[in-house]
């Protein structure tokens, strides 16, 4: 006997007739043992008293081939689907086909871009049908979204649990990407007019780290003129990488700008791209302004800026964890070229290209925080779990070592970056789809039937869809989170929508635990991080997010007997309330311990919408602090010099006075850290209040007990402290008795993201004045040493349903960072 190389196949050897035939005649060979077929026969037959009938109990299990219900339910569904497929190849009669068969079959195909979408047109997702078997869904942003697993919200532990020992999986293709296209210079002019911070604010070189597209960046988008305009959403922005050759206009030792296809020598250091991913609830108002902007642009300079949208075309999958650069590892694997398809190295150019190893570069000191990698992957579906078997996959890898660039060379005459850019960046180019699941079930079969040396005569080449080429191989980049704090390390995946359930399975089944909106946001706040749009009251996706979530309280609430029904609560919170406590601490020598009212109206000045800006970078807040307050208030004294202020000031002084005279009578909010001094747990929409001193001595003494060594206010109270008007506005609500007066504290901010069970340290998400808050600090560090002040200061928080203060430690998040506090998780 002859055999291969790999010992598996094998090929029979006339001389040798001692080996066992490949195929057996049935009948020859009974008729060869026919004696001792008929001894073992009257063997049985004897311990069968001649019974050969089936058991009774065995029945049910022997006949379960024979389900007549589902088989005439295969028959249906299988001439439903040829009905289909009569239907799409252009039949004329009409027929009728269940609205089962319609959405399964329709949820089942993978077209190349585009979300399917339900009767009322709200999207799906790619991954739609595994989240509807294992998750609660829900409707936002137009989009089937997976709200969470299955319950009353509870089960916030494991997933903690899994943030720090393991891998979360999050399907974020949701996030949708407008392209910018046009002269760097006009793409810079329209990333300074509505981002902030602006891409000129960073320092040389993180902004031609960001501008080659070796990095992102996280910024605000605001509407023209930031940032006293109206925010509109946080969004992340990358630049289509492309090296730097040398300006003719740029000083010596300057960097200037390349580009990435080859035009003339004018175009060539001017054109580029730029991708600007927004959240769905704000893609329409910001894909709107970013199109004025660039209208704008035009009209100004003549240049012309192209922007339109790639929804349904890129995905993006969000995994975060200590363990998700060891997963990576397990499912990226790098292809440079196929023997058998030999269209992907056409189509990509990856023959002549040197790949980066995929498993060291996931190591944390070997990527910076930000990076962008750029991978031209196998199917994730090829790679088997046992050690690899080279002759499953037909592609090669190679292994080199980390360098820092991120850019791949090619030995052609011109000097570009890799094709996988070119396959996700031109938005014209149409990536093709991986290949169909039977085909390569079917290729395993015959793998393992030539292992075993066995022939199937009758297996035929399954049927695929008549489209164009499949491809087995995946252009994807990978985006580096930000290391923020305590946050995990995590990765996002932007790739084809039509490879996303590929990755999404291979993820899954490798370890990764898939979570959904509700899961996130408890993530995000047990790491201090804001989630959107629970945590950006000044945008208007909050104001409807908020709107949306007390309809559907107040319909449940409805639904109970009226004897057991809650009094109602402000949703949103009325932020407008806490002007009033500004004029309050004014009128009475900016102290807000103040029991009296001191002869100021009480008038919270409109209804339940935000009226304000939300200081979140550092140079915004002194601005403000500095132009508006003739006090020195307590707040960033180690980030901001004055003399950097004032210089800053001097540059542009009536633009920034303008802008800011503008917003002088609306709040300026700070985003902070709630921590309970000693006990309390604070709940979504708590009011966060100003305490006196009498109050944290009161509350950190350890021999309080009981009443006595409490800050309550009356129990009648509690649901008149917010008061609804016929309008349908809340207002503070102060009562001229006297022992309500005495119990009542200010507003100065409200809580909008509570406490996680089964976080090791909790923390509350609140946005509070920041101008009430120096004035705090002012008061508690007062006759204080150096040695004896806190960064934090003390405040009162309340649940609105609960007649308790409860003492806590307030930190000015931008306190904690250096610059700004627009990262969003």
């Amino acid at each position: 006997m002859a055999t291969t190389s790999n010992g598996n196949s094998k090929k029979r050897d006339g001389g040798l007739s001692s080996l066992a035939p490949r195929k057996i005649n049935v009948q020859k060979f009974s008729e060869a043992r026919a004696a001792e077929l008929e001894s073992l026969h009257s063997i049985v037959s004897e311990r069968l008293n001649k019974d050969f009938r089936s058991k009774r109990n065995k029945r049910r299990r022997t006949n379960s081939y024979n389900n007549q219900p589902a088989k005439k339910r295969y028959i249906q569904r299988q001439k439903s689907e040829s009905l289909i497929g009569q239907v799409s190849g252009g039949g004329d009669h009409e027929t009728k086909i269940t609205r089962r068969v319609k959405r399964r079959m329709e949820l089942k195909g993978n077209p190349q871009s585009g979300f399917c979408t339900s009767g009322d047109g709200t999207k799906r997702l790619r991954t739609h049908v595994w989240h509807a078997k294992r998750f609660t869904m829900t409707k936002l942003w137009g989009f089937h979204l997976p709200l969470g697993l299955h319950g009353r919200g509870r089960g916030s532990r494991d997933v903690l649990k899994q943030s720090r020992q393991g891998v979360l999986l999050h399907d974020a293709s949701y996030h949708i990407a407008v392209q910018l296209e046009g002269p760097e210079g006009s793409l810079l002019s329209i990333l300074n007019m509505l981002l902030e911070p602006s891409p000129s604010s960073h320092s040389k070189e993180v902004f031609d780290s960001i501008l080659t597209g070796r990095s992102y960046e996280n910024a605000m988008l605001y509407h023209l003129e930031p940032p006293v305009s109206q925010a509109i959403a946080p969004v992340t922005y990358m630049w289509r990488p492309s090296q730097i050759p040398k300006r003719r206009d740029e000083e010596k030792g300057g960097d200037g700008i390349g580009t990435d296809r080859p035009v003339s020598d004018r175009d060539y250091v001017d054109f580029r791209k730029l991708w600007v991913w927004i959240h769905a609830s704000s893609f329409t108002e910001g894909y709107a302004i970013l199109k004025v902007a660039c209208q704008k642009q035009m009209n100004e300079t003549g240049v012309s800026v192209d922007c339109f949208s790639l929804e349904g075309q890129l995905a993006k999958l969000e995994i975060f964890g200590p363990k998700a650069s060891h997963l990576l590892q397990k499912t990226l694997h790098p292809a440079l070229s196929s023997s058998e398809d030999t269209s992907i190295s056409k189509m990509c150019s990856m023959e002549k290209a040197e790949v980066k190893n995929v498993a060291d570069p996931y190591k944390e000191e070997n990527v910076s925080s930000g990076a962008i990698l750029a991978q031209f992957v196998i199917d994730p579906r090829l790679i088997l779990n046992s050690p690899r078997d080279d002759s499953t996959v037909s592609f090669e890898t190679t292994k080199t070592e980390p360098t820092e660039s991120l850019e791949t060379t090619t030995n052609t005459e011109a000097e570009t970056f890799p094709e996988v850019f070119n396959c996700l960046w031109d938005a014209n180019r149409e990536l093709n789809p991986p290949e169909e699941e039977n085909m390569l079930c079917w290729e395993k079969h015959q793998s393992r039937l030539d292992s075993l040396c066995l022939d199937d005569p009758a297996a035929d080449v399954p049927k695929v869809s008549s489209r164009l080429r499949s491809s087995r191989s995946c252009p994807l980049l990978l985006l580096k989170h930000k290391k923020l704090g305590n946050a995990p390390t995590g990765w996002s995946l932007i790739l084809p929508v039509s490879w996303i359930k590929v990755f999404w399975n291979a993820l899954v089944s490798k370890g990764a635990h898939a979570i959904g909106q509700r899961e996130k946001r408890w993530v995000s706040c047990d790491d201090g991080l804001p989630f959107f749009p629970s945590d950006f009251p000044d945008c208007k996706a909050y104001s409807s997010f908020t709107l949306s979530e007390a309809a559907d309280l107040e319909e449940k609430a409805q639904r109970r007997p009226p004897a057991i029904r809650p009094f109602r609560i402000p949703i949103p919170p009325p932020w407008n309330s806490i002007h009033v406590t500004r004029s309050i601490g004014e009128s009475s020598n900016q102290k807000l311990t103040s029991n009296g009212t001191n002869g100021v109206e009480i008038s919270s000045s409109g209804g339940n919408l935000f009226d304000g800006i939300v200081a979140r970078t550092s140079d915004s807040l002194t601005t403000f602090l500095q132009t508006f307050t003739s006090d020195n208030l307590l707040l960033l004294p180690h980030n901001t010099s004055k003399t950097n202020l004032m210089k800053k000031l001097q540059e542009d002084d009536k633009k920034v006075r303008a802008q800011i005279h503008q917003s002088s009578k609306k709040l300026c909010l700070v985003r902070v850290l709630l921590h309970a001094f000693k006990e309390g747990s604070f709940e979504e929409g708590a009011v966060v209040c100003a305490p006196t001193l009498a109050d944290i001595s009161l509350l950190k003494s350890s021999c309080g007990e009981g009443e006595e060594g409490r800050v309550t206010m009356p129990q009648s109270s509690v649901s008149s402290y917010f008061q609804e008007q016929p309008s349908g506005s809340w207002e503070l609500n102060v009562s001229e008795d006297t022992l309500t007066e005495q119990s009542h504290r200010w507003p100065i901010g409200f809580v909008t993201t509570g406490f996680v069970r089964g976080s090791k340290k909790p923390a509350a998400e609140a946005f509070c004045d920041a101008v009430l808050l120096g004035r705090l600090r002012d008061e508690q560090w007062r006759d204080k040493d150096v040695k004896r002040r806190k960064k934090q200061i003390y405040v009162l928080v309340r649940n609105l349903r609960s007649c308790a203060f409860r003492l806590a430690l307030a930190t000015i998040v931008l306190e904690l960072q250096d610059s700004c506090d627009v990262h969003c998780f």
